[in-house]
């Protein structure tokens, strides 16, 4: 019966702040807790960090299905992700090992050929990143970024993230 409550309690408290532009982070790529969306007031910069919708893709929907991606209101069922923006429009990615951009490498990139339960994951092959397009990144060693589905479309932006009460486990 107490359980019940606290679940109703977390249902609710998580509708009404999603009507006022919070989310309830409840995976490892970013720390855990409450976040805000805040639209940003100029274009989104490299290392800006950002709430944003995945397409509804086959490849986002076998991400689902495999526990990398929450259901949430974003277009497909999915849950927006928290992610920093590591390349804008006209950046040259080259993906590997690890993730190099520019010619530069990016911290905390290493790239897996499987995931924690070990199933093959396809790394994205790198390129220039096209027009009204962003490629994020989480420094979290396990999380699915655009080390394996690429660039994303920008119109899936929802606005900064910015942490409101949180913490690393």
């Amino acid at each position: 019966m107490l359980l019940s409550a606290l679940l109703m309690v977390v249902a609710s408290v998580g509708a009404i702040a999603t009507v006022g532009g919070y989310r309830l982070n409840l995976t490892p790529s970013e720390p855990l807790g409450l976040w805000h969306i805040e639209k940003p007031g100029r274009p989104v910069e490299v290392g800006d960090l950002i709430f944003i919708c995945p397409p509804a893709t086959t490849m986002f929907e076998e991400a689902r299905w495999r526990g990398y991606l929450r259901r949430g209101l974003c277009a497909g069922g999915f849950g927006p992700l928290i992610k920093t923006v590591a390349a804008l429009p006209g950046q040259h990615v080259e993906v590997a090992d690890h993730v190099v951009i520019d010619g530069r490498s990016l911290t905390a990139s290493v790239v897996r050929k499987t995931d924690g339960e070990g199933r093959t994951l396809t790394r994205y092959p790198g390129g220039i990143v096209p027009p009204r397009h962003l490629y994020l990144h989480s420094s979290f060693a396990s999380s699915y970024d655009s080390r394996y589905f690429g660039p994303v479309p920008d119109s899936g932006l929802l606005g900064l993230a910015r942490p409101i009460l949180t913490f690393d486990p």
